[in-house]
Formats: C-alpha cells, structure tokens, sequence
C-alpha cells in the first residue's frame, strides 16, 4: 500500500462492442463503499495526467475510476487520437454513452455506491457536460479546463445534476464567446451551476509537466491548479453529503499532501 492508502487495478469493460479499459482507485482505509467519481481523461487519453488527477481525489477517501473513452490501442498514435477525438466531439450522444459505459463499469466495483459524479479535463470536460446535457442523474459534475461548446446544447430541465466549470481566463481555446453561450444555456436549461474563473490562467493549467511554449495556449499554473483542486473538493463534498468527504482524517491528510506540493512544486514549474 503507497502512503496515501491508494490502491489501483485495471478494469476492462466495452461499450458496443469497442473494448476499453479503464483504472480504478479506491482507498484501502475506507472499509466500506463510498460515492463514487468518473474521471475522464484529456485528449492524450489515459495518461499520467488523468493517473495523478485520479489518485488526487481518492486520497480524499473516494473510490475514483479513470474510463478509457478511445479504446485499446488508441493512445499514443496521434492519427488514431485525433479520429477518435472528432467522432466522439462531433457526435454528443456517442460521446455521452461512452461516459456512461465508464458509469456502469464503476458501479460493478465492491468499492465504489452512490450517488455517483463525474470530473473531467480538457477533452474529458466537455465529456462530463455531455453527460449532464443528456440528463444522466449525477450528483455532480465537474469540468476542468474543459471544452464547454456543444452541438447539442442543454434542454430546459434535462440537467440533473450540479455543475461546477473550472476555468482559465486567458485560455485561448476556450474563447470568452464560448463562456458566455455557456452561461446562457445552462440559465435556458434551469441548470444548478457554478462557473469559477481563474485570472491569467490558461489552458490545460492542471498539468504540472507541461513544457512552457510548447504548446500555444497551455500552461501549468500553480494558483489555478491549486485553486481548482480545492473548489471541486468542497463541490463535490456538499453534492455527496455524508459520504466519503466528510472523513477528516482523509480529507487533511490530502490537503497536507497539497501544502507539500505548494512548498516543493516540481522542477520547472516554480512560480
């Protein structure tokens, strides 16, 4: 067992036919089920990215499972990423029923009960939306540095969840046009939703390796990060009332963890 507890294992799952496998994470010092979280992953797929995000979350006492939404052998041939990335942009229900088919993966695992929320980074954010467009019946759904454009914008009352956007300022791929029709939709859709902007940051500000410059428009940036971290804890805390947030032990424990990581960022990313 690691110091945080975590423990993880594969889980292989399809949706229509298309095999996928997944990571789950779940804390070894919580003895029974708790809520469990869907996280989704970036455009790169299930990297190390969605990996360290995951295992953030439950060391806070959440049984966590990272979904596979492009399937074996997909990740890392970029043809094949960025065919995968388009069809499932450009179709909101495949996209929305492969979020689901990570949804049903998790909710065969002994350690993960509901109620159920979902996160989700760049790629996965606008994934997470999808399913709360559809009316899936999450606690919670967050997006992170998400994409928040849709071709299949939310009806009136079929959100049915709780949303939270966590968002950067100066993203340059995330316009503030995209914003605002956001804001719009989800007050067309009767929505419960937070929208939480993070001044200078831009995109993809979670990722704590991204190389300055190498990507226009992506950028690590610690207080956002931080920041983001901290406002989808307490979001999904109240959106899962008594469950597995509300263990003290856990929770400070994962905070003492952060307060680390803000005293000794990692080697090039020093703010």
């Amino acid at each position: 067992m690691s110091d945080d507890g975590v423990l993880t294992t594969s889980v292989t799952y399809d949706d229509g036919g298309i095999p996928l496998t997944g990571v789950l994470h779940w804390n070894e010092r919580q003895p029974a089920a708790r809520p469990g979280i869907l996280l989704v992953h970036g455009g790169a797929g299930l990297d190390d990215h969605a990996r360290q995000q995951a295992r953030r979350y439950a060391g806070l006492g959440y049984p966590v499972f990272a979904c596979d939404m492009f399937g074996d052998g997909v990740a890392g041939d970029r043809e094949k990423v960025m065919a995968c990335l388009t069809a499932l942009r450009d179709d909101p229900a495949l996209l929305a029923r492969r979020g689901q088919a990570g949804l049903d993966a998790m909710s065969r695992s002994p350690h993960s009960g509901e109620p159920f929320a979902a996160i989700g980074y760049c790629f996965g954010g606008m994934a997470v939306l999808a399913l709360a467009r559809s009316g899936v019946p999450l606690a919670a759904a967050v997006s992170i540095h998400g994409s928040l454009a849709t071709g299949a914008p939310a009806q009136p009352g079929a959100v049915r969840v709780s949303v939270l956007v966590c968002h950067g300022a100066m993203d340059p791929h995330v316009p503030m046009d995209h914003v605002t029709a956001f804001a719009d939709e989800m007050h067309r859709a009767r929505a419960r939703w937070q929208l939480i902007m993070y001044g200078g940051a831009q995109h993809g500000f979670t990722h704590q390796h991204a190389v300055p410059g190498a990507v226009p428009g992506v950028a690590y940036d610690p207080a956002a990060d931080r920041g983001s971290f901290a406002a989808a804890s307490r979001f999904l805390a109240e959106a899962v009332a008594g469950g597995a947030a509300s263990d003290p032990s856990l929770y400070h424990g994962a905070l003492r963890r952060e307060q680390q990581l803000r005293s000794d960022p990692p080697e090039g990313v020093r703010s």
